[in-house]
């Protein structure tokens, strides 16, 4: 089990991420834009460098629901595989067997 601070630092990455994705996405076209003046794309580029680390994509980390676990999370469930592979076990995933051959 992850701890509490780790799981919550995460909501708060998801949140910031939600709340600027659009400048995010507003700036990196003007950057790409050919059209623009150099002067302009600068000053995009410097725009996006400030907003807060915490505000791009990359930063969130799929984490398994039950557990907090970061590794192994498959994300058609949102369990870590330990997990997944415990609640199939139980009948808890319809469809989903242990496999034999």
């Amino acid at each position: 089990m992850s701890k509490k601070s780790v799981i919550l630092r995460n909501e708060k990455r998801k949140k910031a991420v939600a709340k600027h994705v659009q400048l995010r996405n507003q700036l990196k076209a003007m950057i790409i834009d050919q059209t623009l003046s150099f002067e302009e794309r600068d000053a995009a580029g410097i725009k996006l460098q400030k907003l807060p680390r915490d505000t791009s994509q990359v930063r969130v980390v799929n984490r398994c629901r039950l557990t907090g676990r970061p590794k192994g999370v498959y994300r058609k469930f949102g369990m870590a595989r330990t997990q997944l592979r415990e609640a199939a076990m139980r009948g808890d995933i319809p469809g989903m067997v242990k496999a034999s051959w």
